[in-house]
């Protein structure tokens, strides 16, 4: 069965704990894709070593590695994040918006047609409590609006996930709730943000959307898409 998506998809962020469920939701339907890690080793450690083929070593921290890491790309995934509660990791003006500014101005450079973007719900209300962390919900609202700047005309695609407090936990087991305007709050497991986001390269509802997602209810159910929750956007 030929994947939904035909091209080959850029993970950035690809070790870290969503990030690396964005790479087994590619395995699963079938779709090429290329890491963007800092760590080689990691990586191989969590996919086997018949990943070293598909690694591109580097840092958002470096536009020649960010330039590097893009040739040859139809799509990014952009799963990175700021470790806030790591006084000795960049902070999160270095990562959640230079470094997603960094990384989306150089894929739209190299003709990157789509850039699918991990963010936060909360970003738009500058009171939220995590604020008090580096400004980290200012510094992902600042990557957002350069990913909409960028990748708002009408050749590309971007979309933009906020999702609420990630759980670890596999996607297809909860019902979901899709939002915009962040408006609402919850939480939602990082197996359905991370099947959300390979989903948004081909769903017609989420071509240059920006939208909240978090699970509906504790209640488990049997479902083996999300697409679904997409209608209503």
């Amino acid at each position: 069965m030929k994947p939904p998506f035909n091209g080959t998809v850029l993970v950035a962020g690809a070790t870290g704990r969503t990030g690396r469920l964005v790479v087994r939701r590619l395995q699963a339907h079938g779709i090429d894709f290329r890491l963007f890690v800092q760590s080689g080793e990691k990586a191989m450690e969590l996919f086997g070593p018949e990943i070293v083929d598909r690694l591109v070593i580097g840092s958002v921290l470096s536009e020649e590695e960010v330039e590097a890491a893009v040739r040859s790309i139809d799509a990014v995934i952009c799963a990175i994040g700021g470790n806030v509660m790591n006084p000795e990791a960049p902070p999160p003006s270095a990562i959640d918006r230079d470094g997603v500014i960094r990384l989306a101005t150089a894929a739209k450079a190299a003709g990157v047609g789509s850039f699918v973007l991990i963010s936060s719900l909360g970003v738009t209300h500058p009171e939220h409590p995590l604020n008090k962390y580096g400004r980290v919900l200012d510094m992902k609202l600042a990557g957002e609006e350069a990913v909409r700047k960028l990748y708002g005309e009408a050749e590309f695609r971007h979309t933009i996930l906020r999702p609420g407090g990630l759980l670890d936990g596999s996607a297809f087991r909860h019902e979901l709730r899709f939002d915009t305007g962040d408006r609402i709050s919850g939480s939602i497991s990082r197996g359905d943000v991370a099947e959300a986001a390979v989903i948004s390269l081909w769903h017609p509802k989420a071509g240059n959307k920006t939208f909240e997602l978090i699970k509906a209810g504790e209640d488990e159910v049997a479902q083996t898409s999300l697409e679904r929750f997409f209608e209503g956007l």
